[in-house]
């Protein structure tokens, strides 16, 4: 989707050029992430691609199609572009902001109206709600993700991220990271995205180029493949510690097999009928689910001698997504007393346990292990 043709920019003065011929394939439909220390050049190589800076020399190819001396204009209304400030215009209400390039293009009033609210629906904002919200009345969570919804308001075939999520704190980071997931296997964008950490790399990115000085790559590839063979000792320096642990981050719960097993009951169910599948499970423990069957307290035997279940035991803890990473779903099993994590669907529902040795088997699988898709249907 994206070809980049020994690509330069070397600034008047410099000795030595900012981005020094950099070539790069960057496959349709995947996240293609730029990474590498403060003053490398990656936030350049970005913006050389929708020519907020033009090239000294390269070429830029798009879906095939050399746009090195296309009309700048024209070609950055085919990408979407989201940085770290985000840049929404204080003056507009939110629909403006989605809006503004749908209009520059000459959409008509109620084609740009649907389009806004498809947006803010799909990047999980009720439209009725935050339509005519100003940004001074947004969290920074949620200017970031109308931020997204902008740059993908023309429906752009390519995107490009320049740290989206690094002013956010971690806990708002970290959720906005899976939701950018979920909405990328649905929109199936080609997305170029710079961050200096490498975990956030490793996540995210479909492939991953670390960068030198001046953008030279010091090696392209997916993230298993980068953590199983690091091309040389500044990959591997940059990596750091820890590479075993950092390949949790290339699987989620829902690749993995779970226990099914775990007996389970009703919240507002029969005692005895509870205390009679605990028996029978040989189990130590059973878990009580509500009407949804959503996770709501442990109890084990001794819980079940009252006659009330739904204060009887201990409320659940460690509960992860499906799409959880199986890094994330560590921690949190790290911080209970449980000892499992209890992994549910979207919508709450129980789907099973995620032990720490069903964790540990997939730390030491090869990187075949880890499949292609980021985010499970």
């Amino acid at each position: 989707m994206i070809r980049l043709d020994k690509l330069t920019k070397t600034y008047r003065g410099q000795p030595h050029p900012a981005v020094d011929q950099v070539s790069m394939d960057m496959p349709r439909g995947e996240i293609v992430v730029l990474v590498g220390p403060s003053g490398c050049g990656k936030t350049t190589t970005m913006e050389l691609i929708n020519r907020l800076i033009e090239p000294t020399s390269g070429r830029i190819f798009l879906d095939g199609e050399d746009v090195t001396n296309a009309d700048p204009d024209a070609l950055r209304r085919r990408i979407g572009y989201v940085i770290q400030q985000i840049g929404l215009f204080p003056h507009f209400t939110v629909a403006e902001n989605i809006a503004t390039v749908p209009k520059l293009l000459g959409w008509d009033k109620r084609r740009v109206g649907e389009r806004v609210d498809e947006l803010l629906d799909m990047v999980g904002l009720e439209p009725s709600e935050f339509r005519g919200r100003y940004p001074k009345q947004l969290s920074g969570g949620q200017r970031q993700r109308i931020g997204v919804a902008r740059a993908m308001a023309a429906d752009p075939p390519v995107m490009l991220m320049d740290e989206p999520f690094g002013a956010i704190d971690p806990i708002t980071r970290d959720r906005l990271q899976n939701e950018f997931l979920r909405l990328q296997q649905q929109v199936q964008k080609t997305i170029v995205f710079v961050t200096h950490d490498i975990d956030e790399a490793i996540k995210l990115g479909d492939r991953i180029a670390i960068l030198g000085e001046r953008s030279q790559i010091a090696q392209f590839d997916t993230p298993a493949a980068i953590l199983s063979n690091p091309a040389s000792p500044y990959v591997e320096d940059f990596i750091g510690a820890g590479a075993s642990l950092k390949r949790l981050h290339l699987s989620r719960v829902g690749d993995v097999g779970l226990d099914t097993g775990a007996p389970t009951a009703r919240i507002d169910g029969d005692v005895a009928a509870a205390r009679e599948r605990l028996r029978s499970s040989g189990r130590a423990a059973l878990l009580l689910l509500d009407a949804d069957g959503r996770p709501q307290r442990w109890v084990d035997a001794g819980d079940l001698e009252g006659s009330d279940l739904s204060s009887a035991g201990e409320p659940v803890a460690a509960v992860v997504q499906a799409g959880a990473t199986l890094s994330e779903a560590l921690n949190e099993m790290l911080t209970s007393n449980a000892g499992v994590a209890l992994v549910v669907d979207r919508s709450g529902g129980f789907q099973g346990l995620l032990d720490f040795e069903t964790v540990m088997v997939a730390t030491r699988s090869a990187p075949e292990f880890y499949r292609a898709a980021k985010v499970p249907s």
